[in-house]
């Protein structure tokens, strides 16, 4: 009958929902550890699986074509690819993803890896004219790439996170003049703090950059269907034939709305195995959610509900929700990644372990902002929660290590290369009401008072 599980874990029918980086990694990990049944991958876009991060960076420089962003497939899948057709809504009762096209896909069991999507201008109708964009996709990419090679007057980016700081470092790089406008009071603010915030202003400054923080843009303007300038909450205004909108993501949980999941503008919910809650918080055995579009607890962040828009959680989720698919209850293993990303902009190369955000206070215990080249550590509570390092990436194992062990904050002699006379201060960490952009990460939920320290396997 459809609809019923067929016996064992390692037959029947799997759909993966969402064909981008953690769908394709699950799909791929299903295969290597024995799954043999019917695979099937849905999604909206038309073209095979693709990397999104280079889309804001190489391609924009021109270093890279938007083709070439392909994700490589590292076996064959033997499975059925539904491309370019969106999944509307999910049936749990019967087991079926219904698709755009009328189709109803029958599983046992189900990924969601819908991921993300760029947040559009708020008005419709100013952010269909001419010359403004957003960067998601590889259409977003080309289009926005053509219109830097005809050398705009002055592009202004909207939102100063790490996407919108990157395009402006691309736009400079070029050559462009660049407006960068956020609500903050400093680019990258939501997610590094406002001690290190600062940092990125003098930066972007120092790189030409006209930077306007604490104001939002109020209105694009244009003529004739083309985008002419924007207006500002301040009262000021500029003229710009080029608008970057850089205001965060959107998940795609619209088609889960009426399936009775834990599933809403935050995310779909799931405990740390990747199993996603019904809406009354009774986990499901037969439905597990992967990537960008997952909400998860972690010990080390207190159990808050952590949404982490990063390639490195999409690719270990996803290979921890396709193994728990698969294996007796017994073998399943939790998703306990400490987070992890990195950017490039402005000439430098800035990477992190944990969530600056969850913090009280930072110390910079090596090199300096003067140098360019420095480790920042960010502690809550008396422990070491997260680091940033620009310039100086080799650092970030040890700092991983104090992360997952609970380590004190500030990290004790010998830990670190503490530098003379430097003291922790508070990290600052704004509301995220206060950002014109979403944070990268995202914690909601509890916070109990207590700590555990996450072992590593085999150590």
């Amino acid at each position: 009958m459809a609809g019923e599980p067929r016996d064992g874990r390692r037959d029947g029918r799997i759909v993966v929902v969402g064909a981008s980086l953690a769908g394709l990694r699950a799909a791929e990990v299903l295969r290597e550890e024995g799954f043999t049944g019917e695979l099937t991958l849905v999604g909206d876009e038309s073209e095979p699986p693709y990397d999104r991060p280079p889309l804001s960076k190489q391609v924009l420089l021109g270093r890279a074509r938007p083709e070439d962003c392909a994700l490589p497939v590292r076996r064959r899948l033997d499975a059925r690819w539904r491309l370019g057709v969106r999944a509307t809504g999910l049936d749990p009762a019967t087991r079926h993803v219904l698709l755009a096209d009328g189709e109803k896909v029958p599983y046992d069991r189900l990924l969601i890896a819908t991921g993300t999507r760029a947040r559009p201008w708020p008005d419709p109708e100013q952010g269909a004219l001419d010359g403004v964009f957003t960067v998601r996709t590889t259409d977003d990419a080309r289009r926005l790439t053509e219109r830097l090679d005809a050398g705009p007057r002055r592009v202004l980016v909207i939102g100063g996170g790490f996407t919108g700081s990157e395009i402006a470092s691309a736009c400079r790089e070029r050559g462009l003049e660049v407006t960068v406008a956020e609500r903050g009071r400093a680019p990258l603010i939501g997610a590094l703090g406002g001690a290190a915030a600062e940092f990125a202003a003098k930066l972007q400054r120092a790189h030409g950059v006209d930077l306007r923080c604490g104001v939002t843009v109020t209105a694009l303007t244009g003529k004739d269907g083309r985008l002419t300038g924007a207006e500002f909450s301040d009262g000021g205004r500029i003229d710009a034939d080029a608008a970057v909108v850089a205001l965060g993501a959107v998940r795609n949980t619209e088609w889960l709305l009426e399936s009775g999941l834990a599933a809403g503008p935050r995310g779909v919910t799931c405990d740390a195995g990747c199993r996603v809650f019904d809406r009354y918080g009774i986990v499901t055995d037969d439905v597990f959610v992967a990537g960008d579009v997952a909400r998860f607890p972690h010990p080390l962040y207190e159990y808050q509900l952590l949404s982490l828009e990063h390639w490195g959680n999409a690719v270990a989720q996803a290979e921890v929700a396709a193994h728990n698919m698969i294996c007796p209850a017994s073998q399943r293993r939790p998703h306990l990644g400490v987070p992890a990303f990195w950017s490039s902009q402005f000439g430098l190369n800035i990477k992190s372990v944990g969530v600056p955000a969850f913090s009280d206070q930072v110390v910079i215990t090596q090199g300096s902002p003067k140098e360019r080249r420095l480790v920042a550590v960010y502690g809550y509570r008396g422990r070491v929660t997260a680091a940033v390092t620009v310039n100086r990436a080799k650092s970030l194992e040890h700092y991983q290590y104090l992360i997952e062990s609970a380590a004190p904050f500030p990290p004790e002699p010998g830990l670190a290369d503490h530098v003379e006379g430097n003291e922790p201060v508070p990290s600052d960490v704004p509301d995220p009401r206060v950002l014109s952009h979403g944070p990268t990460v995202a914690l909601t939920g509890h916070l109990p008072d207590r700590r555990l320290t996450v072992l590593r396997p085999g150590g």
